[in-house]
């Protein structure tokens, strides 16, 4: 990725800008089209999900304004149905979180977007705990995890639109949670630990990791589709992305220290076992190599992308795996790899 193009372009050979009328952060890849979700960041009651057409021959993006729609509060996350979801109708799905878990159906001739269930699972029907994440299970597509400010995670059959299981998982906020296989996933909280939890055995879980500095919060986790045997989680307020490998826990096999600010976002390369993305408050947007064995000096990112502001967001396409989004402050840049 050459980013010596300069930034006041917005189109180069690698790079493909949208503007949006407001901040972003929530941002998804469709799997089986060439659409992206992308969700403002208002403080406010009132906000929009935007879905962008992306043509990556032509290296343009254009806004679908058929396909635009409110949204209540800002969503915290953003997810299109995974590829093995098979649906009838055709058309594609997506998930938001913020006050509830909703599903959203785009019809097949992207002309509208349905309002498809609101998922709520509070016992007392005025307040609802704010949902800081989720992830949809892409082994069985009907299970997508929730996770919370009360501590908890909640497992959804979306099919049914019904509780499969609620588990308190952490003794403060649940930030994140990740789908490893069928029925184990792995979330991370304000309590500083990496925890996975198997559905067959919903009494106990494994602690992979915690905070070096007692209750430094842990803010996102991201399992390694191609080799479960890893993971990545970032501390708050930290420079530093985390890999874990499940099978030896406490001890992080890496450590990767490059970034000059705190990292806000990280994913895997659908593609490959050991390639990651970080992006943070320095405006880097850095993609590592892991090594088999990391040497004395620590590991530097095989190349670094400088964005116009400080990253909030980042995706990485499993359609598309030559690109990653980013989200800054009103922007959403495609960087092709």
């Amino acid at each position: 990725m050459d980013n010596s193009a300069p930034d006041s372009l917005p189109r180069s050979e690698t790079a493909v800008t949208y503007d949006s009328p407001y901040p972003l952060y929530a941002m998804s890849f469709s799997s089986s089209t060439h659409r992206i979700a992308v969700g403002s960041f208002l403080e406010d009651y009132n906000n929009r999900i935007d879905i962008l057409s992306f043509d990556p021959d032509s290296m343009s993006v254009k806004p679908l304004p058929t396909l635009s729609f409110e949204h209540p509060y800002p969503p915290t996350k953003l997810m299109f149905s995974p590829p093995s979801l098979r649906r009838p109708s055709g058309g594609d799905l997506l998930a938001s979180s913020g006050d509830f878990l909703r599903l959203w159906e785009i019809n097949e001739d992207s002309t509208t977007v349905e309002p498809l269930s609101v998922l709520n699972n509070s016992k007392t029907s005025e307040f609802c705990a704010p949902l800081t994440s989720f992830d949809w299970n892409d082994v069985e597509p009907k299970r997508l995890g929730t996770c919370s400010i009360d501590t908890t995670c909640t497992i959804w059959d979306v099919e049914k639109s019904v509780v499969e299981t609620q588990l308190i998982a952490h003794d403060k906020e649940v930030h994140d949670i990740a789908w490893g296989e069928a029925r184990v996933f792995a979330s991370v909280s304000a309590d500083g630990s990496v925890r996975i939890f198997d559905l067959r055995d919903k009494e106990h879980s494994t602690i992979i990791y915690e905070s070096p500095q007692p209750d430094t919060p842990l803010l996102r986790l991201a399992w390694n589709k191609q080799d479960l045997r890893y993971m990545a989680t970032i501390l708050m307020d930290s420079n530093k992305v985390v890999i874990l490998d499940i099978r030896s826990p406490t001890m992080p096999v890496a450590e990767l220290e490059r970034h000059q600010g705190s990292v806000n976002a990280i994913a895997w390369a659908p593609q490959s076992c050991k390639h990651i993305c970080s992006g943070g408050d320095d405006t880097q947007a850095l993609i590592w190599e892991l090594p088999t064995v990391a040497g004395p000096n620590g590991i530097d990112p095989m190349s670094v992308y400088s964005a116009g502001s400080e990253i909030n967001q980042l995706q990485w396409s499993s359609s598309l795996p030559d690109w990653i989004g980013i989200a800054f402050s009103n922007k959403m840049q495609l960087l092709r790899v």
